[in-house]
């Protein structure tokens, strides 16, 4: 790996003003366990780094009057530990416990982890499901998107040379609704998934699913939300027969692809058991929530 330049930012502001002075050499760097891996292989025209790690602005998880809000630079272990997640997010942390193995959660930051936007993030489903806001920031401003809208393609997010992840919002009327995440990978640990999958809802006192929200990974080229499944569940009362008609939607949403880790048909069969399995789960906890 070549030599290159390092810089550690003291806030915001001069991270985004070292990234447009430096716009086709410089590279924002987080916990660093994707991107120095890449540069070793690949770098490209690359020869600054600038660590946003410690940028006070991208840090904490602190609960506002909006929602619960997770700085971009916290880590998988910090949010394991945190107990306002484990209080308000479990399914976050569900998705946080499969990531890499304890020395990856313990340096890869959630931001991180969504900036990369390989389709088989282990964030994105469980933060989607509970229709989490994203923070970007630039020379001139702030700006918020919906969690979905921040991903275009494989390693492609909406995020322009000179922006930044500054946090990750869940509104504070889904903190605390019921939601499961699942992962299957070849390996229970350290492995990348072959699908993950998230579901959120709540069930009313008739047993009716409401604002249900299924969000798949590593099934098209970026994370995807289950948006055809949700409406045909919204308004229904749950029953064996409806979660078995929704998980057979949500694998008619995929566009899983053939690869040296699974076939196409593989995955279908796991995108519609996990459906199933994390709908099911959700009611579960709505009915545990409800008595």
């Amino acid at each position: 790996m070549r030599p290159l330049d390092y810089i550690a930012p003291k806030n915001a502001k001069e991270a985004v003003a070292l990234l447009l002075d430096n716009k086709k050499n410089a590279c924002p760097l987080a916990g660093g366990t994707d991107l120095i891996v890449d540069l070793k292989h690949n770098p490209g025209n690359i020869s600054m780094l600038i660590d946003v790690s410690c940028v006070e602005e991208f840090r904490g998880i602190e609960e506002t009057k909006d929602g619960l809000k997770i700085g971009s630079m916290v880590t998988f272990g910090e949010i394991m530990s945190s107990p306002l997640c484990q209080k308000y997010i479990p399914a976050v942390i569900e998705g946080a416990h499969t990531v890499g193995a304890v020395q990856t959660r313990n340096l890869g930051t959630v931001g991180g982890n969504l900036v990369t936007c390989v389709p088989s993030a282990d964030s994105a489903p469980s933060l989607m499901v509970l229709e989490s806001l994203v923070t970007i920031v630039n020379e001139k401003s702030n700006k918020t998107v919906p969690i979905e809208d921040f991903f275009v393609g494989p390693r492609k997010t909406i995020l322009k040379s000179h922006e930044l992840l500054a946090n990750i919002l869940i509104p504070k009327k889904n903190l605390g609704k019921p939601s499961k995440f699942l992962k299957h990978g070849l390996r229970k640990g350290q492995a990348l998934a072959l699908v993950n999958a998230a579901a959120s809802l709540f069930i009313s006192k008739n047993d009716t699913i409401t604002e249900p929200r299924i969000a798949l990974g590593a099934v098209a080229p970026t994370p995807l939300r289950a948006t055809k499944t949700e409406e045909f569940l919204e308004g229904k009362k749950y029953s064996e027969k409806l979660i078995n008609k929704a998980a057979e939607i949500a694998m008619s949403e995929a566009k899983p692809i053939d690869d040296f880790r699974a076939s196409a048909k593989y995955r279908c069969d796991i995108i519609k058991t996990f459906t199933r399995r994390v709908l099911l789960q959700s009611i579960d906890q709505a009915k545990h929530i409800n008595n």
